[in-house]
């Protein structure tokens, strides 16, 4: 069920205990968006009781969208999609939250993807960040739910610049029981990453998780340690590091895009896993990032516990966004017209 392997399919055959599974989990995500969800529901409902969809109530509708940080482009597509077919005519706020799930469902789809592990041995993943995402709390808990799938980790402390990183990182290789390469503060990032890989390599490790610094004061020297960290890592592996993935604070809502641009810049981001969606009224940014750049969400966090970091469903986020608890089917909605 986690990121290695194909998306699951409809029609793939469910393990006994998947639905129990799936539906704790589902509810945990609706708690876990609620601050998102309970000021959108209250919104439209403000908006769309007795009234119809004219241009008065659309122009409110996307300021609203706007707001629970959906972007001014996503924003304008969705209203416009909610305006189709349904101009000028009377509309409930209950349809109105459930024509936006659908709606928004159809930007996620597509970047969710889960990520396949199992392409190279050892499969290394630099994280990247700035400081205060949780990015080295994201690397425990995947190399916890990795472990538990299986496979082989080790972790690499490649933020070097903070001792208190370095500390962390080698607190939860320890709680996880997975190995930590790592230095003293200041050593060289770079020579780390070579190092862990060698051993990683050596020892026939599934999956190398590398930690690496997330200052921006400096644009340029994270930029040349990132550079040169893909560099040397390269020497000993061409195909490496084979994800690159960018951890995102959702409560910095539209700051957001400003951090994939930025990283953007210095490596070739092939991933994003946004977390702290629990502690914010910002969930919507997640949809204006795949609006925008259509890069796999490979995972999303709601909370400070193990099972509080789970792959990204694009159904459940769109229903869970939208305080509703289903989104019809094309099938169903065939039978209900």
């Amino acid at each position: 069920m986690w990121f290695f392997g194909k998306k699951k399919e409809k029609n793939d055959p469910v393990p006994e205990n998947a639905i129990t599974s799936t539906i704790n989990w589902f509810e945990k995500l609706k708690i876990g968006l609620f601050k998102s969800s309970s000021k959108l529901s209250q919104g439209i409902t403000d908006i769309f009781t007795k009234r119809k969809l004219d241009k008065d109530t659309l122009a409110e509708l996307e300021e609203l969208l706007i707001t629970a940080d959906l972007g001014p482009a996503t924003s304008a597509k969705l209203v416009e999609a909610i305006a189709k077919n349904r101009f000028d005519k009377e509309i409930a706020p209950d349809e109105v939250r459930a024509a936006l799930a659908e709606e928004i469902e159809k930007i996620l789809a597509p970047v969710e993807r889960p990520m396949d592990v199992t392409q190279s041995h050892p499969f290394v993943i630099l994280m990247v960040g700035v400081n205060g995402t949780g990015k080295t709390t994201t690397i425990g808990k995947l190399a916890a739910h990795y472990k538990e799938a299986g496979k082989s980790v080790m972790l690499a402390a490649g933020d070097t610049f903070r001792a208190a990183a370095v500390e962390q990182l080698r607190a939860w290789g320890e709680r996880v029981g997975v190995p930590v390469v790592s230095k003293d503060e200041g050593a060289d990032a770079a020579a780390l990453a070579f190092e862990a890989l060698d051993h990683a390599t050596a020892e026939k490790t599934d999956v190398l998780f590398i930690d690496t610094a997330g200052r921006l004061q400096n644009k340029k020297n994270l930029m040349e340690e990132l550079s040169k960290v893909i560099r040397v890592i390269r020497k000993k592996n061409p195909a490496a590091p084979h994800a690159i993935l960018l951890v995102l604070d959702a409560t910095v809502g539209q700051n957001a895009h400003t951090q994939v641009e930025i990283f953007k810049e210095m490596v070739d981001i092939t991933g994003l896993i946004v977390t702290k969606l629990d502690g914010t009224a910002k969930g919507g940014v997640l949809v204006s990032l795949a609006e925008r750049f259509a890069l796999p969400v490979h995972a999303i966090g709601i909370g400070e516990g193990l099972d509080d970091l789970r792959p990204f469903v694009a159904r459940d986020y769109a229903a869970s966004l939208m305080g509703i608890d289903h989104i019809a089917t094309r099938e169903e909605n065939t039978v209900a017209d």
